[in-house]
């Protein structure tokens, strides 16, 4: 089995955050990214980036996984 790498770990800490903030915007109508950063920052929009991005490696290396 794979062991996971930083990265791996730091993508997977991004995507659990990133649902997490969608579940408080889907529960409460609050999402935290925009109330710790403001509404579309530069931070915000790199905050959403990475956990988009973050979401993609993750399923690239799900894959991997799954064949091992």
């Amino acid at each position: 089995m794979r062991k996971l790498n930083a990265l791996d770990w730091i993508a997977l800490v991004l995507v659990i955050v990133g649902g997490l903030n969608w579940g408080l915007v889907g529960i409460f109508n609050f999402d935290l990214v925009t109330a710790t950063f403001g509404v579309m920052s530069a931070l915000s929009k790199t905050v959403y980036t990475l956990v988009g991005l973050s979401a993609v490696y993750l399923s690239t290396i799900s894959m991997k996984l799954a064949k091992q």
